[in-house]
Parts: structure tokens; sequence; C-alpha cells
């Protein structure tokens, strides 16, 4: 007896020992794992990520960016059901314990104690699935899972029930990107969490447990079977519905699909443009952040860019007919829609034009074609009338060809993608402000934003700026130039002789009418009059680097490779009265909580502010007989109907302290006459087609190059400068008598005629420091010095020049 109580003894001290060694080391666990603990309260202010945002002028939805799809939401707008719905899944007894549930932790050590199983359920709550997803790894270990049981306590006693499970809906991964309970219902049915149905809420309920190899679109079935069989069921055993609410949203069948944010705004070219500056201004995080960027694209004038420069590719590309299939596909004779389908995977769709591939040909002409989501079409012989062919004299069975939906309902037509390019700038000529912008075809097809990367020859819709460069130096728009032939000789002994475009000479002429009728000849003689250094000094005023412009006579013909950006920027300062606008895209920029970090206060044009060269006085009308072409008085412009006069009596409006003004570019009477002069271009000149928009304040110059290889129409009307280019990447021809006026204006006429509705004509009015006098025959304004050094070349010496003559060029 004595012995066993010896033994008995020696069990208790032992026990007490090993328990006293266990308590300490629980102790000195529990010291160093809650020392590492973060602040709870942290929680409070925690930055979600969340997209960037950008919004056209009016607020219309253009892109999302990040890499996350996340909608915060709160608490009051979680309808009960779906709350529901997680406690059902995930912690039934959530608004009971105190962030861990005893008989669940109970239950996963027993089973480790008696299984072979490394991992077993263990019954986290959300609170500790929260304290995870915010401040632990997915490390599995049991220093781990006691750091998660403390932190859960800790968030218990700091955040109330709701904000914890405000917490979890939003943390939470639903595979996909979306991050997030909100998120989720968006992509995954289109919807709002009010607007969703029961077996939807269900459906996003099964999801966190497997986000990516269970959701509702990766594997259907598999969501379909916890849907039923778990959250349903187990929202009825709880009674959180009853047995017939389950049963009948078991019954309805999984429907799940993509669902982006409805993009109102299609700019895909600016967007990139957006980012790829506010990556640059904020770093590389500001995807995530949540920001809202306003730009300053119309979003009505943009669709009118989208559309305008679609139909002049796809029209410029019919002229030149069908040029062949994309690709062809060997594929088996009994390939099903599906199999031939799964043949232009991960092809995109470009500007509307949808691949297909060809399943059949038939006897009367028409074919039959699949598309990528297995639609079968079949098109009549009247398809492809534009190619002068039937379908099946294009394409067999096995091609890739491209369709598109016609004007009437359920009309499809065989179409290409074409094989030029284009791009439109449109600006504000007054503030610089990007109002639409299209970098090419399809941004689908190819992400080149050819508006500001492309560097492209402008051809004749340079000359202008080398007018304005002659202008400063005593030419006005009645000086007389020959245009005759013309040879020059480098110091190398190699000669130049350029040539007008079609050939022939007109001799003398008034620079006006050089200018409407394009003459190259005389685009070289006046620079150089000038002198190329003095004229590259000059234009870089405009926007251009002077380093882009060719150090010889070339550039008077367009030679420069620039972005259509900085053409039509160079324009604006025609169009805005000599101002030199900075061209901006951001207007504001707003955080998550709508707080405005960035604001634009761009430098605004002004007309009369230091615009004058010379001596300044008001417009006076005059005779001028400085050329024995005979004089006579002309009349100043009498103010137009309803043009508004300076009323003394009324108070000045007050001064912006903020406001900037932009630096001045060119002499505000340059501008005037340039204006004045590529107005009449588009009267009687290169670019009549535009009268079609039957408005007086439309100018603008028609630019060609070598081979037909660059299309540009460059001008303004109303409130806007605006530049469309045509070419191809490759640089190879567009094809024979493809001028700018034939191939780029009309896209600019077609975005001009919605961008200019209900805008007022813009007025262009003599500035002060001009007279009106009859010169050479014609009536001009020019300004008072020129009065006393007009300049016009002597005849027979440029004629003795185009014989003999030998200037440096290089």
């Amino acid at each position: 007896m004595a012995r066993f109580r010896r033994w008995l003894r020696w069990l208790l001290a032992l026990f007490v020992a090993f328990a006293l060694i266990g308590a300490i080391a629980a102790g000195a666990l529990y010291y160093v794992v809650s020392s590492k603990l973060p602040d709870v309260q942290s929680l409070r202010d925690v930055e979600l990520q969340e997209p960037m945002y950008v919004y056209d002028s009016e607020g219309k939805l253009m892109a999302v960016f990040g890499e996350t799809r996340r909608y915060p939401i709160q608490m009051k707008d979680v309808p009960e059901r779906l709350k529901q719905a997680f406690l059902a899944t995930e912690d039934a007894r959530f608004y009971q314990h105190d962030g861990v549930d005893y008989k669940g932790v109970g239950r996963a050590i027993w089973l480790l104690a008696t299984t072979d199983a490394k991992r077993v359920p263990g019954g986290s709550t959300i609170t500790q699935q929260v304290a995870r997803q915010f401040f632990l790894s997915s490390e599995y270990s049991y220093t781990r899972k006691l750091a998660e049981i403390l932190l859960a306590r800790k968030i218990e006693s700091e955040l109330s029930k709701d904000e914890i499970f405000e917490l979890y809906l939003n943390k939470s991964f639903f595979g996909n990107r979306a991050y997030g309970i909100g998120a989720a219902a968006e992509y995954y049915y289109g919807k709002k969490l009010n607007e969703l149905d029961l077996d939807e809420m269900a459906s996003l309920a099964g999801i966190p447990k497997f986000p990516s190899s269970g959701n509702p679109i990766s594997n259907p079935e598999r969501a379909r079977q916890r849907r039923d069989n778990y959250v349903l069921q187990r929202m009825a055993e709880l009674h959180f519905i009853s047995q017939a609410e389950a049963d009948a949203a078991k019954a309805v069948p999984m429907h799940a699909a993509p669902h982006e944010p409805p993009v109102e705004v299609y700019a895909p070219y600016v967007a990139e443009m957006v980012r790829q500056e506010m990556i640059a201004k904020y770093g590389g995080d500001v995807l995530n952040k949540g920001y809202h960027v306003t730009t300053t694209i119309n979003g009505t004038w943009q669709e009118a860019a989208n559309i305008a420069v679609r139909d002049g590719l796809m029209l410029y590309d019919h002229r030149h007919g069908w040029h062949g299939v994309e690709q062809h596909f060997d594929v088996a004779a009994d390939a099903d829609a599906a199999t031939l389908a799964r043949q232009i995977a991960g092809i995109p769709a470009q500007a509307g034009l949808l691949p297909a591939v060809v399943s059949a040909t038939h006897a009367d002409g028409g074919i039959s074609v699949v598309l990528a989501d297995r639609t079968e079409l079949t098109l009549p012989a009247a398809a492809s009338r534009w190619t002068n062919r039937t379908p099946a004299k294009l394409a067999t069975r096995g091609d890739l060809i491209r369709v598109r939906a016609g004007s009437k309902e359920g009309e499809w037509l065989i179409d290409q993608l074409p094989r030029g390019q284009a791009a439109l700038v449109s600006l504000d000529a007054e503030s610089g402000a990007l109002r639409a912008l299209v970098g090419g075809f399809s941004f689908a097809g190819n992400k080149f934003n050819r508006a500001t990367q492309a560097r492209r020859q402008p051809g004749s819709s340079f000359k202008p700026f080398i007018y304005a460069a002659s202008f400063d130096k005593g030419f006005n728009p009645a000086s007389i130039v020959l245009d005759a032939p013309v040879v020059f000789r480098d110091r190398r002994g190699k000669t130049w002789q350029p040539q007008n475009d079609g050939g022939g000479f007109r001799g003398p002429m008034r620079l006006r009418e050089a200018l409407v009728q394009s003459r190259n000849l005389v685009s070289v003689r006046l620079l150089d009059s000038i002198g190329v250094d003095y004229a590259r000094k000059y234009i870089s005023e405009f926007g251009f680097q002077e380093a882009e412009l060719p150090p010889n006579l070339s550039m008077s013909l367009g030679t420069a490779s620039v972005t259509p950006l900085s053409v039509a920027r160079g324009y604006a300062v025609f169009a805005n009265g000599g101002s030199r606008v900075d061209t901006w895209v951001i207007d504001e920029v707003k955080d998550r909580d709508g707080t405005v970090i960035f604001k634009e206060n761009p430098a605004m044009a002004c007309r009369g502010c230091g615009g004058l060269s010379g001596p300044g006085a008001a417009p006076v009308a005059q005779v001028v007989d400085g050329f024995n072409f005979g004089a006579e008085a002309a009349p100043a412009p009498a103010p137009k109907p309803g043009s508004a006069t300076p009323d003394a009596s009324q108070p000045p409006k007050p001064v912006n302290p903020d406001a900037r003004t932009a630096p001045r570019a060119i002499d505000e009477r340059t501008a005037y006459q340039l204006v004045s002069m590529m107005r009449d271009v588009v009267q009687r000149g290169t670019g009549t087609a535009a009268k079609v928009l039957g408005r007086e304040d439309v100018g603008g110059k028609t630019g060609s190059t070598n081979d037909h290889r660059d299309a540009w129409f460059s001008g303004f009307g109303g409130p806007f400068a605006t530049t469309v280019w045509v070419g191809r990447d490759d640089f190879r021809s567009l094809g024979y008598r493809e001028y700018g006026g034939k191939a780029a204006l009309p896209i600019w006429i077609d975005y001009m005629r919605v961008a200019l509705k209900d805008a007022p004509v813009a007025r262009n009015d003599p500035p002060s420091g001009m007279v009106q006098a009859t010169l050479n025959g014609a009536t001009e304004w020019v300004k008072n010095e020129d009065l006393d050094r007009m300049q016009e070349f002597d005849f027979e010496q440029q004629d003795q020049s185009a014989d003999d003559a030998a200037f440096d060029i290089f």
C-alpha cells in the first residue's frame, strides 16, 4: 500500500510538473504571439484595393483599370437573406460567439489526434477569417492558428459584429479577380446586392471556399452542388428559409456569366493614355487605390470620331477591292460548329468585324459560317456585293473571314480588316483640352497609338507653318512668288529639283492662291527666301521640337516626322489667335472618398495679349499703291448680326486670380491671315469637300506625301482644331490618287459634322495693328509695318535662278 502511495505521489508530482511546464510554455507562447499582434484599430481605416475608374467629361464610364474588381459595400446595404446565406455557410453562431467557436476547435483537435490528417476543418469563424485575411499568412501551423485565435478575440473586443461582417464581405475572394460581395454580384450576375435572387445569393455564398475551382463560371456543376446540397439546405435547416423556398431556388439553373462594368464611352486609346499618365504621376500602385479620373473627352464627339475613322478606313479599303481571307484552317470533313468555333477562340473582334470560319459554300453563291460563340449564320450571295463577287467565290470551308451586322435587322455582310490605318485628334483650340482621339482602326487589333506615337511626314499640311514664318519676315497673302522650275545643288554637287504635284507651272502667284492650290515650288522658294534656320526656330514655337524639323529646304514640302497630335496642336495656334496651348486629357482626380486631389488649371489662349510684333493701331481701311497695280479703298467689315458689342454701363467681369495665360507662339495678325487663307482652301481649294458642312469658319489644309504613303487633313472650325492622318503601318503606298482630300478629309468631315452641331460660328475679325489694302490686284488685311517694307521677288532674277542658280540646301 505504501508503495502504491509513493507511485501515486510521483505521478501527481510529474503531472504538476508537466502542467507547470505546459503552463509556462503556453504563457511564453502567448506572450510571444500576443506581443506581435497588430493593432486592430487599423481595420477601421483599412484601404481595400479598388480599381481606377476613368470617365469622360460628363461622368460616363470609359474604362476600369486594376488587378482587382472590388466595389466596397456597407452592411446596411446587404439584404438580410444574403447575410443569412453567408452565416449558414461560414459561421451560423457568428452573432453569439466571442470570435472563436470552441466546439469547432475541439472537433479539429480530436480529428488531429485520432486521424493521420495533417489539415482538418478548424472551425474558423468569420472573425478568424478576417484576422487571417488582413493580418496573417496562409501558412498552416499551430503558431499561426494560435495567433489567429488570439487576434480574433482582440478583434471582437474592439469592433462590432457588423463591422467585422462588413470587412469579411468586402475582403473575401470570389474568383475571376472579384474581391468582395459587391464585385462578385456585379461580375457574375450584373446586379446590385438588393437585386439578387435567392439562388444567386446562395451561389455567391458558396464561392469563397473554392473561389477559383468552384465558382459558377469555371465549374458550374460543382458550384451548383455546393449551392443546392450545402448552402440552401443549410439555410433551410437553420430556418432562415423554408424548405419550399430552398427547393424552388435549387430548381433554378445556373446562369452566371461574366459582366464587366458597362463602358459607356469607348475610347481605349485615350484610356491607355490616362493609365500611363496616372502611373507616371502617382506611382505603379495607383491602379488599386480606387481613384476616379475625369477626362476632357466628350463622349458624343468621341463616338463620332470612332465611327468616322471606322467608316473612312472601310470606305478606303473597299476602293481597293478584296485582298483575300485572313487565314485558312485544315478542318475535318465532319467537324461540327463547336470544333470550328474553337479554331477562332482568342481572335478578337475589331471595330465590329467579327471573326468567322466558313463551314460550307452553297450553289447559289452564299456561304455558311460559324462565329466564336458557335452561332451559325448563312450569308446570301449579296453579302459581299461590294467586292463584285459572291461569298462562295471569295472563301472556302475552313477559311477565316470577317462578318459584320448590316443596316437591316438580321442582316450580316462580309467585310475585311482594312490594310490602312488612321488617327484622329481633336482639341479645344482655346485650352488644348483633348476632346476626341482615335489611335487606329482597332485597339483590340493593335494597341499602338498612331495619334501620339506614329511619326509621319505631314506633306502639304505643313505648309501653313512655312507661310506663317514668311509673314513675320515681311510677306503677306498678296505677295507674289514665282511658281516655276528651280534646281538646287548641295556642297557635294548633288542636285534637287522639286516638283509640283501633277507637274505644271503657273508663273507668278499670290501666296493666298499658292496655298489654296498647294503649289510646292512656291513653298520651296518661300522657305529659301526667309532661311531654313530662321524657319526652324520660328516653327518650333508651335510646339514642335526643332530637332525634328529637317535642316534643309525639303522642310517646305512637309518632310518632318511628326505625330498627328503635334500637328493638331500646331493648328490650334492658328485657330486661337496665336497662343501655344498645351494638350491635356486629365481634368480631375478624386480619391475613393470623393476628395479632389488634382484639378487641372490649363493656360488659356488670349487674343490681344502681346499679339503684335510691331506698332499697333486699330484696323483702318487704306489705299496702297506700292507696286503700280492700282489701288482701291476697301471698307472695314461691319459687325455681324447678333454679335456682342461692348457696353460701358456693364461692370467688368471679375478676374480669376488663378487664371493662366498660354504663351504667345506667333503674332495674332499672322494667325488671322493664315486662318483667312485656310478658309479659302475649303471654299475653293484642295479642301472643297468640307464645304458640305455649310460653315464659313471651317478651314484647313490637305497633305500628301511621296507615293501616297500618307494622307492628311488638318483644320479648324468652331472651337476645335482637328487633325486626321491615314496611312499604312508598313509605310507602303495607300494606292493610286489616295490624296489627303480623298482618304483623310472624308473622315474629318464626318467627325466635324457631329462636333460642330450647335457650336457657334467662330469669328475671324482682324486684330489691331492691321490695315486693309489692295495689293497686286487683291484686297488683303496686312500688318501696318508691312506697308513700309513690302517684299516682291524680281521675276527676271527668279527666272534666272530657275535655270542655273545653286543654293545650299544641306
